[in-house]
């Protein structure tokens, strides 16, 4: 898979026909863009588009992966105009993670308290797990992360910067999509998509007190780790899961979020840092990052 997949799909999908992204945004033949996306369906081994008398529709996985292909077209773009400047003198480079999602949040914030000195300043920026994150500011891979803390980490400090409440993500054609509001009694007897310990550790040990914490006994019919996986398990089998906040900007129509009822559980979000690596610029943008997330940060 190649960006060009990337570029061709979400034309197509923002002109709402082949013919008219082939024509008006791609300038290709229409043959050729088929096979594009036809090689692009293969290798996701997922059907992404259908077509019909009334034009082209995205299939739930399609939806999904439109929301990702625009963001990793979007930091493509930002990692091309870093290189660009960072091959320009006297320019100090900056590196900045963020938990996969949370782009679409921060990385505006980012930009925002840097604006001024974006002309000195070579930003680059990643995406990829919390465990991936930390374990490149423990390389020194990377600068600073939007990560869930992590007090084992060694090395690496966090200033907590907002509580997300999690809601709950239902397929849109069951029951439970009717209710205003779901609770973990009403959970209890449904299948339910849980994360991997490996990939989502924090998101895991959240869902896992929260039933514990309720008196109900929830074992997983499912694991996953990215979003893409949870919308396809929904759909496919029925099951329920838990998401974080940030993550209802990211849902297909295939599914629905619904509060949980009560005090829902909430999971932090924190600014990472390696303590050996601090810098002026890293201790100003860290300084900046505080003030926009309205002060309410408490350093590990």
């Amino acid at each position: 898979m190649e960006l060009r997949h990337l570029r061709y799909f979400v034309a197509i999908a923002e002109e709402g026909s082949f013919s008219q992204a082939a024509e008006r945004r791609l300038h290709t033949a229409q043959p050729s863009l088929s096979r594009q996306i036809s090689d692009l369906e293969a290798t996701l081994r997922a059907q992404l588009i259908t077509r019909g008398r009334h034009g082209i529709r995205l299939t739930p996985a399609g939806e999904v992966f439109l929301q990702h292909a625009r963001m990793i077209l979007a930091q493509a773009e930002a990692a091309i105009e870093a290189v660009r400047r960072a091959t320009e003198p006297a320019k100090t480079p900056l590196a900045v993670g963020f938990l996969t999602g949370h782009e679409l949040e921060w990385l505006p914030r980012v930009l925002e308290i840097l604006q001024a000195d974006l002309t000195r300043v070579a930003l680059t920026i990643h995406s990829a797990s919390s465990p991936e994150l930390i374990g490149a500011l423990q390389g020194g891979r990377l600068d600073a992360a939007f990560v869930r803390p992590d007090e084992a980490a060694q090395g690496v400090a966090f200033k907590r910067l907002v509580e997300e409440p999690l809601f709950a993500v239902i397929p849109a054609t069951h029951r439970l999509a009717r209710a205003k509001a779901v609770g973990a009694q009403t959970l209890a007897g449904e299948k339910f998509i849980s994360f991997s310990r490996d990939y989502s550790p924090a998101l895991r040990q959240v869902i896992d007190a929260w039933f514990a914490r309720e008196g109900v006994q929830v074992v997983p019919a499912h694991e996953a780790e990215t979003l893409p996986m949870v919308v396809s398990f929904a759909v496919s089998s029925g099951a329920v899961s838990l998401l974080p906040a940030y993550m209802r900007k990211l849902l297909p129509p295939s599914v629905v979020a619904r509060p949980l009822r009560g005090k829902p559980p909430t999971i932090p979000l924190a600014i990472g840092y390696n303590r050996n690596n601090m810098t002026p610029l890293l201790e100003t943008f860290l300084a900046r990052i505080e003030s926009i997330a309205g002060g309410a940060v408490a350093g590990s």
